[in-house]
């Protein structure tokens, strides 16, 4: 049986200094192909390249990842700063249209660290730049030092809302996760619902109030060692059949234009 598809948004880098790429991690592909049991595809997050419309048509499901650049403060009505680090201005405008998208039509998502952020930001949504400069928050950023393990090590509990979809999915109230940001929701959107925070209050899940499709968002990154941790086999795994429901339906919905 045909697997159904999942586009992994991709991060604009430079190969010594000069040649533009459009990539992923490869941990992302693997867990959308081990765990979620669909067919990852990279995509060039540029609106020059791409268009929304397109990508809904030719996917069933996306993967929002983490990367370096932040989303551009402008987004949610912040001056720029130096503290605001580096940014990706054509990631912006393809992630948050197609996210409210989505949103709308009920084609399933993930998103992950920076795409916990473009959800957040594209419900209206606030970030501050550096959580752990707020006065009780602890340093959530990446390890400087170490080997990938180490920097993706297990650091703090995640706690989620008693009865909501992260508790029903992940069938426990508390779970362990890595952590590897540096940005957080100040001012949560209309409809971005935080149902998980780690200890010190940082936001750490959410979901889309009234969202009719699978639309979670997470603020760790599962996908590190996704076939084996089994936070991330729930999430991922759940992510999978929501894809192969859609593409099921939009089959379907195809069949019945032609006919």
């Amino acid at each position: 049986m045909k697997r159904p598809v999942v586009g992994i948004i991709g991060n604009h880098h430079l190969i010594n200094d000069t040649y533009e790429v459009h990539g992923g991690g490869r941990m992302n592909s693997e867990a959308v192909s081990e765990v979620a049991d669909a067919l990852p595809v990279i995509i060039p997050a540029d609106p020059a390249l791409v268009r929304v419309d397109d990508l809904m048509q030719s996917c069933d499901g996306f993967l929002f990842t983490g990367g370096r650049p932040n989303v551009h403060p402008e987004e949610y009505g912040h001056a720029e700063t130096p503290a605001h680090g580096t940014f990706d201005r054509p990631r912006d405008r393809v992630a948050l249209p197609l996210i409210r998208a989505c949103v709308e039509s009920g084609q399933p998502f993930l998103a992950i660290c920076r795409g916990f952020q473009e959800v957040a930001v594209a419900m209206g949504s606030t970030l501050h730049p550096e959580i752990r400069d707020l006065p009780g928050r602890d340093n959530h950023r990446m390890p400087p030092d170490g080997t990938i393990a180490e920097k993706f090590a297990l650091r703090h509990k995640v706690t989620f809302t008693e009865g909501g979809p992260f508790h029903r999915l992940m069938g426990a109230r508390e779970v362990m996760t890595n952590t590897l940001h540096g940005q957080g929701v100040i001012e949560a959107g209309k409809r971005f619902v935080i149902d998980g925070h780690a200890p010190d209050g940082t936001c750490e899940a959410a979901y889309i109030d009234g969202a009719p499709g699978f639309a979670l968002s997470v603020q760790w990154h599962p996908e590190y060692d996704a076939a084996r941790d089994a936070v991330s086999r729930a999430l991922f795994g759940a992510f999978g059949d929501a894809v192969r429901d859609w593409a099921r339906g939009a089959a379907t919905r195809r069949v019945g234009r032609v006919a």
